[in-house]
């Protein structure tokens, strides 16, 4: 169970609608209940849902990055199934168009190869086969869902490994498009923090994480390099402790 709960610190650490947190705790509190439950079968796609959410974040944090390897990536998808993409406004609607397991080509995007993307996939997979009525439960003991939990978690931080460069980039184009105070959004940094950075590209604690570190030397001749420090130390005495 404690090793299913530090997912969250892999999903978004707050939601630009509300609709989109009351989904994720609904997830939570469905996991929750079946596995105190002894319930593991309702346990396991609960949690395969949040997996998919997490998936589907790093996603959107690739698209808004790397929006041309994004791009080149949807060769192959109908017109309008590109379209769509593209014009999401949230990643919770990039499934309306794709089917879950090809939502993990795109991991390529950041170096992940067939194999690796095979492994991201194979929970959808398994995910099938309890989705369906089979006549078999596959998850009735607490060991049987325990591995299967713990193997999705390598899996999820073997993907956030990889979305390091990513993460980096989000928030370094975040420092740059918000460096001018006058020309900001929201009046305070943490505001614009809050409402460009986090929500905007659904930022998790493990994000954080990657930018609390971030080198600020290539903005040092920025004429609001000042500000852009200022933004810098808002994170960090907001996150550091987190």
């Amino acid at each position: 169970m404690d090793e299913a709960l530090d997912l969250s610190t892999y999903l978004p650490v707050s939601y630009k609608a509300q609709s989109e947190s009351d989904y994720v705790e609904f997830l939570w509190s469905a996991f929750d209940s079946n596995y105190t439950s002894g319930k593991y079968e309702f346990a396991s796609l609960a949690f395969h849902l949040l997996y998919m959410s997490f998936v589907s974040f790093s996603i959107w944090q690739i698209r808004l990055a790397r929006e041309k390897d994004f791009q080149n990536a949807l060769i192959g998808f109908q017109s309008e199934t590109e379209m769509n993409l593209l014009a999401a406004d949230t990643p919770f609607k990039f499934y309306e168009r794709l089917r879950e397991a090809q939502i993990f080509r795109f991991l390529k995007v950041i170096g992940c190869g067939n194999e690796q993307v095979g492994e991201f996939s194979k929970f959808v997979r398994r995910r099938n086969k309890i989705a369906h009525p089979s006549g078999t439960v596959f998850f009735n003991d607490q060991r049987t869902i325990d591995d299967e939990i713990a193997d999705m978690m390598r899996e999820v931080s073997n993907i956030q490994t990889h979305m390091r460069p990513i993460i980096l980039d989000v928030y370094g184009s975040f420092l740059k498009e918000s460096a001018n105070p006058e020309e900001r959004e929201y009046g305070t940094a943490r505001e614009e923090i809050e409402a460009n950075f986090i929500h905007r590209s659904y930022v998790s604690q493990k994000d954080i994480v990657f930018c609390l570190g971030y080198d600020l030397t290539p903005f040092a001749a920025n004429p609001n390099y000042a500000n852009i420090q200022d933004l810098h130390q808002s994170l960090q005495d907001e996150f550091a402790d987190a």
